[in-house]
């Protein structure tokens, strides 16, 4: 039976209670991870009434992230909810063109100015800024809560359904019933252990050494890929600095540490262009290199009966083209269009879920395996042949001049297929 709410009353399972427990409160959806997916899914469920608590189980957003590209298909979706104004007022950079230069030639991949948005960029703003806007914009609709510091250890589950989770404060055990828990807690997702979900993973061939190099307001560095002599690193220009993304062999990094940082900074500088060379001084002490463990996988299935993963809790994407907030919105949009109406009526049930997989699942796929070729065919060519000449493939060469294959790999990229829209 549903109260009003449209949230079922549920006595705690017989030996559940624990001590200092508070008494269960009760929402229709309960998300869990305060990422760009379940602020954004709370978001959007909280302006149609519908009521949300979102458990995040750090006590601030102020972390190193490893993903701050916001897509022209994420700046859409906050358009179409009226607050560009907002989010385009943060400090941030833009990038129109991404390219790769090799020993022969600079080749532009993608002309995001090509696309027919009214965003033809990729945004570069800090992950910590823009989670902080989401929420800030969240939390003035009465319908939405959220909770820092909530760590879930447990779902409370009643006759084979989700109908809850317990989690843990510095005060002390907390329940919240819902009709419907999210797990959007991301690549290393609670929820997704608890719930016996497997993923299924790939294995890239590649890690990647992340770390910042000053910028001076009159250089002219493009962002980029930078494919020279079996060396390979990404740039992004960041307004006051670069942020470098070296990609280095799988499990390649205990090697590169012992060989030290001064030996790192030469290695570097062999390919590196003069003016971000000479800046390599700048690098002291190992902390200021952050090691990503590169991996990519998916679930087969997102859901069971009361429960629903989204965002990198169900596909971890490789940063390859730096769409993992992107995929991880466009799923948020996907399921508050498909569920807001079952959740209204107190309904929710696998059929729905299922329909929310179904949506989402060919896509991030089709990335993934566009990302796996990517990976394998360029990456790791490249890495595979220290000292040699880089020489991409002459049909591939030929291709990227073409004005029309530039736009279709920047639509692919930055809008997505299918293209996302808010629905209410």
């Amino acid at each position: 039976m549903l109260e009003e709410t449209g949230v079922p009353r549920l006595a705690a399972p017989e030996g559940e209670e624990k001590a200092g427990s508070p008494a269960g409160q009760e929402v229709a959806c309960c998300i869990i991870g305060g990422g760009p997916a379940g602020l954004m899914l709370g978001l959007l469920l909280a302006r149609q009434g519908i009521s949300v608590r979102v458990l995040e189980a750090h006590g601030d957003f102020d972390r190193d992230f490893r993903g701050d590209t916001v897509h022209p298909s994420v700046l859409e979706i906050i358009d179409q909810l009226g607050l560009s104004e907002g989010l385009l007022a943060l400090p941030h950079s833009r990038v129109q063109q991404f390219g790769l230069q090799t020993e022969d030639e600079w080749l532009v991949l993608s002309d995001f100015g090509l696309l027919p948005t009214r965003y033809p960029y990729i945004m570069l703003v800090p992950q910590v800024d823009f989670l902080t806007f989401l929420a800030g914009e969240a939390q003035r609709w009465p319908a939405f809560q959220l909770e820092m510091g909530a760590r879930v250890e447990e779902l409370l589950e009643r006759e084979g359904r989700v109908v809850g989770v317990r989690y843990r404060t510095r005060e002390g055990w907390r329940e919240v019933r819902a009709l419907l828990t999210v797990a959007a807690d991301g690549r290393f997702s609670r929820i997704r252990q608890l719930a016996g979900f497997q993923p299924v993973k790939t294995s890239p061939p590649m890690d990647v050494l992340w770390f910042r190099l000053p910028r001076q307001p009159e250089d002219q560095l493009s962002s980029g890929g930078r494919f020279l002599r079996g060396r390979a690193v990404i740039v992004l220009e960041r307004g006051t600095y670069y942020q470098l993304g070296y990609l280095i062999p799988k499990g390649g990094y205990q090697q590169i540490r012992q060989a030290g940082l001064a030996a790192l900074r030469r290695e570097l500088a062999s390919f590196l262009p003069p003016e971000l060379a000479a800046r390599l001084e700048t690098l002291q002490e190992w902390r200021q290199i952050a090691v990503l463990t590169v991996e990519s996988s998916y679930l087969r299935r997102w859901y069971r009966p009361g429960l629903l993963l989204i965002g990198d809790a169900a596909h971890v994407m490789s940063p390859v083209a730096g769409v993992g907030i992107n995929y991880a919105i466009q799923d948020a949009v996907v399921a508050a269009n498909i569920l807001s109406s079952a959740l209204k009526q107190g309904t929710v049930n696998t059929k729905d879920l299922a329909r929310v997989q179904r949506a989402r699942l060919w896509p991030t796929r089709l990335m993934q395996r566009v990302q796996e070729q990517i990976q394998r065919r360029i990456i790791a060519s490249s890495l595979a042949k220290e000292g040699e000449r880089f020489r991409l493939p002459a049909w591939f060469r030929w291709l990227v001049r073409r004005r029309l294959a530039r736009l279709l790999l920047a639509y692919f990229i930055g809008l997505g297929i299918p293209r996302v829209r808010v629905a209410a």
